[in-house]
């Protein structure tokens, strides 16, 4: 059966993108709404089995990968500088919002924090993807997206770490388990920094030390085997090896893959064997070209319609979730892109047209808010059906947001940058 609905999905992907060819909108959208209509239909199970939950883990695996793999790693570091405010500002207004309605709601404190835990971290994938769709993928305003959304993610799981173990009570809050949580980011990113400054460079070093053992060695000589033809099965490695080592350290795998994307650098693919660089260019843009076709066109995919099967409408429970969903829904949106929208203006500096892109593109919630939703509702039984179904309707509005959002923001952002750049 597992193949029958991976067929299911693929067909429904391949739909999906020829509607949004015809529409002129992310395909991303109609991913998510094929598979909320597929479920409800009942063509697809709302249990998915493991393969496709493995299936699509791999997807958003190499989404993200894919996505690092292009991004400029210099433009990433520098622009942590700028985006420190946009992830604290952009965490704390959604995380508060939703805490005081879903308390007002249910009146539990418990469920409460859940809910605000849940809405705190954005939707990289989603917003990626969405702003690649518009050619904006490049953007100042897409690192800021990236960057802050990143940052988020490191707080949110620090966050989950620390707190799904208080609230189930099987730990009580203490300094020693907020520092080894510390201490688990800390040793990821330093990790990730070694294979960037140290073990991928041709010419090894350590703050200007020569490292004897692995000088030399660099990643350029694996690239260069056998002219570059297993260039694409040695960088899907690294990227599943680092996403693997982020899920050790307590990292959803995708942050993992996104910062391998993000420490590979296009000098490695000048092959010295090869005695062209007119082959190296080609090896860089066969590899970078399979990478995008397996992560965007039919791996990539089966993670967002996946996603939309975790949406099942029952009739009853539906109608009388309206009322909350509406209320969070709008209030979520409200303060999420006025948080991080005058962040991005006030402490990052960006112009207003790229702070009000950067607001849009952090409204998605899914990965990270799914596993909340999953550890707390499945898990420990912490929130209640109502609790868990409200967020979920709450998480498809807001990430139907995204791509409608950035779509219709575009020609004022276009017109804003054309202004600018004939200053």
């Amino acid at each position: 059966m597992d193949l029958i609905y991976l067929a299911i999905i693929w067909a429904g992907v391949l739909c999906a993108s020829w509607i949004a060819d015809k529409t002129k909108l992310t395909p991303t959208l109609y991913f998510l709404a094929f598979g909320s209509i597929f479920v409800n239909l009942g063509i697809l199970p709302s249990e998915t089995s493991p393969f496709l939950e493995v299936f699509s883990e791999i997807g958003i695996i190499l989404i993200m990968f894919a996505l690092g793999f292009e991004e400029n790693t210099n433009n990433f570091i520098s622009s942590i500088k700028r985006s420190w405010g946009i992830a604290f500002f952009g965490a704390i207004a959604p995380f508060f919002t939703a805490y005081t309605l879903t308390l007002y709601f249910w009146d539990d404190r418990n469920i409460a924090l859940i809910c605000g835990l849940a809405m705190t971290a954005t939707a990289v994938s989603l917003t990626m993807v969405s702003l690649k769709t518009e050619g904006l993928h490049r953007s100042a305003a897409a690192t800021g997206i990236m960057t802050s959304a990143v940052l988020d993610d490191v707080a949110a799981l620090a966050c989950v770490a620390v707190l799904i173990p208080i609230v189930t009570g099987a730990e009580t809050l203490s300094a020693g388990l907020v520092l080894l949580v510390v201490a688990k980011a800390i040793a990821f990113f330093a990790l990730v920094t070694l294979l960037g400054t140290v073990l991928f460079p041709q010419r090894s070093h350590l703050f200007g030390v020569k490292i004897p053992f692995v000088l030399n060695i660099g990643i350029r000589n694996l690239l260069a085997t056998q002219q570059g033809s297993n260039s694409t099965l040695i960088l899907l490695l690294v990227a599943l090896l680092v996403a693997l080592v982020g899920s050790f350290f307590g990292f959803h795998p995708a942050i993992g893959a996104y910062m391998a994307g993000l420490i590979l650098r296009e000098e490695y693919f000048q092959l010295e064997n090869t005695g062209s660089d007119e082959a190296s260019d080609n090896t860089y843009e066969m590899t970078r070209c399979i990478i995008d076709n397996v992560a965007f066109s039919w791996i990539g995919p089966v993670f967002f319609v996946v996603l939309g099967t975790k949406l099942v409408f029952e009739g009853d429970l539906f109608v009388s979730l309206i009322p909350e969903t509406i209320s969070l829904t709008i209030c979520l949106i409200a303060a999420q892109v006025s948080a991080a929208a005058l962040a991005a203006r006030f402490t990052g500096r960006f112009h207003w047209h790229e702070s009000l892109m950067i607001g849009l593109g952090m409204l998605g919630r899914a990965e990270l808010a799914f596993v909340v939703m999953d550890i707390a509702y499945v898990d420990h039984a912490i929130l209640s059906r109502e609790a868990f179904y409200t967020l979920m309707f709450t998480a498809f509005w807001l990430n139907l947001a995204v791509p409608i959002g950035i779509r219709l923001f575009r020609p004022r952002y276009d017109a804003e940058e054309a202004r600018l750049t004939t200053r």
